[in-house]
């Protein structure tokens, strides 16, 4: 049983930058997963937390660079006579200072601009980032760790599963469209993983289900969960109403809404 005082989930704040950077390098990592590894202007790139979210700003039709915002006295503000870029949220997937690298990983999993983009990526295009503004910081030393998701919150999840020490008791729930969109899981830690194709599967809450097969361990735990915001709902409440799990160790989060663009919101009461 851990100290409860080495549990509290801290917010970090950081000073919010936006950068202009480079595709290096890009990688197919299953049907609905790319991985595009970016370079440029980030000395002073932080991302503290695995669930770290940046804006990601697109080129605009026909044009090879996104337009980018300024921080003003009064805000965000875009240059004027200027349509604003599409922008979505994404996790900062892995961030190497000494190489000056930052990968963010793409879920093909609905049209639209970000999924356009990812599907024609390319070395030597640029995309804008904006961000961290934060961080929600969720220690590692809880007696174990749930990660539920879909395709959305897959670069959390590795991210975080890279992040916990050896021995780390943690199980993830990964619902993904079908065989051909799982991924590995490298990680030190003590890892019990349960995949869920869609293309196989005759239920209308896949992941609420198939978290009713999970065993909790005793002892102080985290849960974490990610992905369409009605799944993600139900996930939550089904934890705190029929697993008993304290809402204040359990993070869920709307990466996506069904028949909505650029959703992302926390889920709580």
């Amino acid at each position: 049983m851990q100290n409860q005082s080495n549990l509290e989930v801290a917010r970090v704040r950081h000073p919010l930058k936006f950068r202009l950077l480079r595709v290096a390098r890009v990688e197919t990592l299953s049907s609905t997963l790319v991985r595009v590894t970016l370079t440029g202007d980030l000395g002073d790139f932080v991302s503290a937390s695995f669930d770290d979210h940046v804006k990601v700003f697109f080129p605009a039709a026909g044009e090879d660079k996104p337009v980018l915002p300024s921080l003003g006295p009064d805000g965000i503000v875009f240059p004027e006579g200027v349509e604003r870029p599409a922008a979505r949220d994404y996790t900062p997937r892995r961030f190497d200072p000494v190489a000056n690298e930052l990968d963010i990983e793409f879920a093909l999993h609905e049209a639209g601009p970000a999924t356009a983009w990812a599907a024609q990526a390319q070395p030597g295009q640029y995309l804008g980032v904006g961000g961290p503004r934060g961080s929600m910081v969720i220690p590692t030393g809880f007696d174990w760790h749930l990660l539920i998701g879909d395709e959305t919150a897959l670069p959390a999840i590795q991210r975080r599963l890279t992040e916990l020490p050896s021995g780390a008791r943690v199980a993830v729930v990964a619902e993904v469209t079908n065989r051909a969109a799982r991924i590995p899981l490298p990680t030190e830690a003590d890892l019990y993983a349960t995949w869920l194709y869609r293309d196989e599967l005759d239920s209308e809450q896949p992941l609420v289900d198939a978290l009713g097969e999970v065993w909790l361990p005793p002892g102080e735990g985290y849960v974490w969960a990610a992905g369409e915001a009605s799944a993600i709902r139900a996930v939550r409440a089904y934890l705190v109403n029929e697993r008993g799990v304290d809402k204040k160790r359990i993070r869920a989060s709307a990466y996506w809404r069904q028949g909505a663009q650029a959703a992302h919101e926390t889920i709580d009461d």
